[in-house]
This record gives structure tokens, sequence and C-alpha cells, in this order.
């Protein structure tokens, strides 16, 4: 078994939601094997009040997460990233940096749950299940054997996991 450790950027316009729950999930389940990052192309400059409550309601620690541009991620003393992962349609259309190391990318869309109006508990309910959603790709994601696999191969994985329905 490989003892690499991946790093994987995932990216959204905002870096206030989706990308920061995938960071924060991804270094809690993939820890030993993963570290993530998030980063936005157009940073709100804070994370989202629901998406700290629906981490820390299920326990993840937020006490470090901010809201970070993708600028950061595209220096010369930035980790070098084996993934990269577009979350929201927005960012999947942009022209990215160039990512140090060419990195594998996908996008594995989700829906925007900063846009969902209502009273806080809908509001509550579509981050929890954007989560939810983020959750099970990941899990896809990490029980490849990316060490077993070449490049072309990983690459067609990543893209299937992303057009899996998020609900699955």
């Amino acid at each position: 078994m490989s003892d690499k450790i991946y790093n994987v950027l995932f990216l959204c316009s905002a870096n206030s939601a989706r990308s920061i729950i995938a960071e924060v999930v991804l270094n809690e389940l993939g820890k030993g094997r993963f570290r993530a990052f998030s980063a936005g192309s157009q940073p709100g400059g804070a994370v989202h009040p629901l998406t700290l409550k629906v981490l820390q309601g299920q326990g993840y620690d937020t006490t470090a997460l901010r809201s970070k541009s993708w600028e950061e991620f595209a220096r010369a003393d930035a980790p070098q990233m084996d993934f990269v992962f577009t979350v929201c349609d927005q960012t999947a259309g942009e022209v990215c940096p160039v990512w140090p190391g060419q990195p594998l990318t996908a996008h594995w869309g989700f829906a925007d749950p900063v846009k969902v109006e209502g009273d806080e508990q809908r509001r509550l309910d579509a981050f929890s299940q954007v989560q939810h959603q983020i959750v099970n790709r990941l899990r896809l994601f990490m029980s490849l054997p990316l060490a077993k696999l070449d490049r072309l191969a990983i690459r067609h994985e990543i893209e299937r996991i992303g057009q899996t329905p998020a609900e699955a």
C-alpha cells in the first residue's frame, strides 16, 4: 500500500459552503491518506454561518476555516495538488490558474445551499443535504485504489464520480 498523501483542492466561487464542506470532510475521513484544501475564484471573505453550524453539528472542527482565494494555491510555495475538483457550476466554467504539477481535475457539481430561501430550518436542511451528498462522493473517491491505477484510469473514475447523482 502506498504511503503517499494526496493533496486535493476543492474550488467554488465564494469558498463559503460547498468547497469548505468538502475540505473539512475529506481532511477528517481521509486523514493519513488525503490532505484537503479549498478556495474560491471570488472568495466571499467568510465561511457561511450555516456551513459552520452543519459541520459543527456533525462534530467537525471548524476553528481554522476561512474563505480564501484560489491564487494562494497557484503560487510557487503552495502545496502541489494531486487533484482539483470544482464543486459549483459557476467555477467549472471559469478559466482556472495553472496548477503546478498538472493535477487531475474533475467537476463535481452540487446545488448551492446559500441560494435556498425560506426559514432557517429549510436553509439548514439544504446545507445538511449538500453535506451528505459531498460525503457520499468523497467516500467513492476514497475507495479508489489510487496507487494501483494509472493516470487515465484515475481520470475516468473521478469524472464518473462527478456524474454520479449527488443523492446516490
